[in-house]
């Protein structure tokens, strides 16, 4: 009796014991399929990780690829933008813009592209510059017009007399330009990183293969150089700007960026004081003086008289031999001569009537030469406070320049020639244009420091250096063409801006391109091409004292180098 429950518990345990072990089987079964779904996911995840390298790879080389041709065309000229004006007929590039008779006409879509915002429109018709006339430039075996020798009073205020002066600048203008349509130049930002927390496999990147330090022959070209291939020999490389020099001669010259002077709009004009330790700007309803060896701004002429809404441009400004004075240039058709130390207005010439693009001062410390788009030269007296001299031509002037004896007057126009006049007597001494000449409008014009050449700036992309002969003035209609003894070819765009050293051994140019170009006068070689700036070049000066240059741009900046 006692048995029978024994084994009807024992019979219940082993069903228990059996389905435990079968459960027990079933449990390995499926971790077992767990494992191979793991293994299976981590395979996976293993191939993920190797795509997602690869994609980074990939990602790397694509955005270096956007990167270098971003960097080509800011060099080549920035991207490709439209200019409306007077019909050149010239199909090679855009046309120049028109001088109607509004304060918008001239100086339309140079500026290559926005500047950002708060800016003119983002960039108003900008202008070129000239640069400074006193230079000295290697001697010539032609006639030299006659010199005068001028007296100055001693330095007022600290500054000295020096060199002559470098021609001002025309710059941007009111209206915004029917410009290229992005929203700012590219940028050579860094790469971001590509995050990897989980530790994936790292997949080694392709080792580039190894440049050559060959550079290309691209003779004046140098806007064609690549930096990254150029040996550290030939090149000069800052946090936002580079320099390259010509590999096919020998290198002399050295480039460094002093100062940056952040503007609030875009800067249309730079020259330096005679004596070389201020640096004079003009943007948007003002003027500002700093200090060349702090960089500091001593100084900002605003007439508080003008109304307050819309643009008024500064484009153009220049100092008196003594230092004393900074005559201003604008849109409303004024010239400004104000008294710096006591940043009163001296004297307010009117008479144009339209935009006055360029200004500069006679050595003598009293005339003042005007260029404007009424197709008008005039010159000024600020002693007596009156015109002097008229001297109409048949179309837009854009910029002049005093010879550095006061005796004659250069200015560039929209017809493509420069002309030269006797300023004692008004007439027409030389005009320069012709098979030689430039096949576009004339943008900037300055004197060598004897006086007897003269560089001229066009937006055809050339730079000319002319020698002036020895002659009777040009009378009534007939012209003479003048002599064109050098062309200085290999911008990619307009030249905005030209000027010569102190010491006559060097032109330089600013160009749409972004560009600023060093030649040697002596050969037509160019020395260097610096990248500094991320809009068009619209204004060069040197300093009279030599080693420094200045430079303003579109991308409200100048910058002192």
């Amino acid at each position: 009796m006692g048995a029978a429950p024994n084994a009807r518990l024992n019979e219940l345990l082993d069903q228990v014991r059996a389905e435990f072990d079968n459960q027990t089987n079933r449990s390995g079964e499926y971790e077992n399929q767990i494992t191979a779904q793991m293994q299976e996911m981590e395979m996976i995840r293993q191939k993920l990780y190797t795509l997602e390298q690869q994609q980074v790879a990939i990602k790397n080389r694509y955005e270096e690829e956007v990167n270098r041709l971003r960097h080509e065309l800011e060099i080549r000229s920035g991207p490709p933008g439209h200019m409306g004006g007077p019909p050149h007929n010239q199909p090679p590039h855009p046309q120049p813009p028109n001088i109607g008779s509004g304060q918008s006409g001239l100086f339309q879509n140079i500026i290559s592209n926005p500047a950002g915002p708060g800016g003119p429109g983002l960039a108003p018709p900008p202008e070129q510059s000239q640069g400074p006339q006193q230079h000295s430039m290697p001697q010539s075996s032609g006639p030299q017009p006659p010199q005068q020798q001028f007296n100055y009073p001693p330095p007022p205020n600290g500054y000295g007399p020096g060199v002559p002066p470098q021609p001002a600048s025309p710059g941007p203008g009111k209206r915004p330009p029917i410009r290229v349509p992005q929203p700012n130049t590219p940028q050579q930002n860094p790469q971001p990183a590509y995050p990897d927390t989980r530790g994936s496999p790292q997949i080694p990147r392709p080792t580039p293969p190894p440049q050559t330090s060959r550079a290309p022959d691209v003779g004046n070209q140098l806007a064609d150089l690549n930096p990254d291939m150029m040996p550290p020999t030939q090149k000069r490389e800052g946090e936002d700007w580079f320099a390259v020099f010509n590999p096919r001669v020998q290198r002399v010259l050295d480039v460094e960026l002093v100062h940056n002077l952040q503007h609030e709009s875009v800067v249309c004009c730079v020259r330096f004081s005679y004596d070389g330790k201020y640096v004079a700007t003009g943007c948007n309803r003002a003027a500002q003086i700093y200090d060349v060896s702090t960089g500091r701004q001593i100084t900002c002429l605003q007439d508080d008289s003008v109304e307050k809404d819309g643009d008024l441009y500064i484009r153009s400004v220049c100092f008196s031999p003594d230092g004393r004075y900074l005559a201003t240039g604008a849109e409303d058709k004024l010239i400004r001569v104000w008294d710096i130390a006591t940043k009163q207005i001296k004297n307010t010439f009117a008479g144009h009537d339209q935009d006055i693009y360029s200004l500069d001062f006679a050595r003598n410390g009293r005339h003042i030469a005007s260029g404007s788009g009424d197709r008008t030269v005039r010159v000024w007296d600020i002693e007596q406070g009156i015109e002097i001299l008229t001297l109409s031509i048949e179309d837009g002037v854009t910029t002049v320049a005093m010879s550095p004896d006061g005796a004659y007057v250069a200015a560039g126009s929209l017809d493509k020639s420069v002309r030269v006049w006797d300023t004692r007597r008004g007439d027409l001494y030389e005009r320069l244009d012709g098979p030689e000449g430039h096949k576009d409008s004339v943008y900037s014009v300055a004197f060598a420091p004897t006086g007897r050449e003269l560089v001229s700036g066009s937006l055809d992309k050339t730079i000319k250096m002319w020698e002036l002969a020895d002659h009777r003035p040009l009378m009534g209609h007939s012209t003479r063409p003048g002599t064109c003894i050098r062309t200085f070819e290999g911008h990619k765009d307009f030249v905005l801006s030209v000027a010569l050293t102190t010491d006559g051994k060097w032109v330089l140019s600013g160009s749409k391109d972004r560009g600023v170009q060093f030649w040697d006068p002596r050969t037509g070689d160019a020395q260097l091409m610096l990248q500094g700036h991320k809009n068009s070049v619209i204004s060069v000066a040197p300093s009279p004292q030599g080693q420094l240059f200045a430079t303003g741009s579109g991308d409200m900046r100048a910058r002192i180098w």
